[in-house]
C-alpha cells in the first residue's frame, strides 16, 4: 500500500439511490480500514434494456444529493467517459491514473463472487485488488480458497431494491425512508420513472 489512502468502489446503476446503498456505504467508510466510499455510477450499458433506466446524469445527480454532507463517501461517475460496456478492470486503471495515491478496493455481494473468474480479465482482477464482500440475503457466503484478495464483512443488510422504489412511485405510493428526502423530493417533482 506504500501509504495510500484505500478507497472503497461500491458499483451500481442506483436506479435510483436508496437507503440500502447509504446504509452499506456508511458501515464501509466508517467500520474498515477505508478512508472513504465512492459510488460508481454506471452508465446505461448497450447490452440492456433502459426503458426504466433514468439518464446517467439525473441518477449521479440523485446521488449527490443523497450523499450531501457526508465528507467520507462520493459519487464518482468516472465510467460515463470510458468505452461501453464498462469493465471494471478499465475503470480501476483510469482511476489508478486519475487518484495514483489511492489504493482502490472492490465492494460486492457474496452474490457477485461466484461468478468473478468470468469478468473481462479477472485474473488481473484478482491479483491486484483487495475485495470485500457482504453477505447477500438468500446467499450463501463462499468458500475463500480460492480468492485470497477477497475479505468478508458482515454489514447490515436492508432488503430494499430500486424496483420496488421504482414501482411505488408509478402506482402513487408513498417511498417515504426508502430513500432521502431529497431525493424522494427530487423524485417527485421531476416525476420520474412516471
Amino acid at each position: 500500500m506504500n501509504g495510500q489512502v484505500r478507497i472503497g468502489l461500491l458499483f451500481g446503476s442506483f436506479n435510483p439511490v436508496h437507503i440500502g446503498h447509504l446504509i452499506l456505504a456508511e458501515h464501509f467508510a466508517t467500520r474498515t480500514d477505508l478512508a472513504e466510499v465512492w459510488l460508481v455510477v454506471s452508465p446505461h450499458s448497450p447490452f440492456k434494456e433502459a426503458t426504466d433506466l433514468l439518464p446517467d446524469t439525473e441518477r449521479l445527480h440523485l446521488v449527490n444529493l443523497a450523499l450531501a454532507g457526508n465528507p467520507r463517501l462520493r459519487a464518482e461517475d468516472i465510467e460515463f467517459s470510458l468505452p461501453r460496456p464498462s469493465y471494471t478492470i478499465a475503470t480501476l486503471d483510469a482511476l489508478r491514473r486519475r487518484h495514483p495515491a489511492h489504493d482502490f478496493v472492490l465492494l460486492m455481494g457474496a452474490d457477485n463472487l461466484p461468478g468473478l473468474p468470468r469478468w473481462h480479465e479477472s485474473a488481473r482482477l484478482l491479483s491486484e485488488v483487495d475485495i470485500y464482500i457482504y453477505p447477500r440475503p438468500g446467499t450463501e457466503l463462499p468458500e475463500l480458497t480460492s480468492f485470497p484478495r477477497v475479505q468478508i464483512i458482515m454489514a447490515p443488510l436492508l432488503d430494499i431494491s430500486a424496483t420496488y422504489i421504482r414501482e411505488s412511485l408509478r402506482t402513487g405510493h408513498s417511498i417515504r425512508y426508502l430513500v432521502p428526502d431529497a431525493v424522494e423530493e427530487a423524485l417527485l417533482t421531476q416525476r420520474s420513472y412516471l
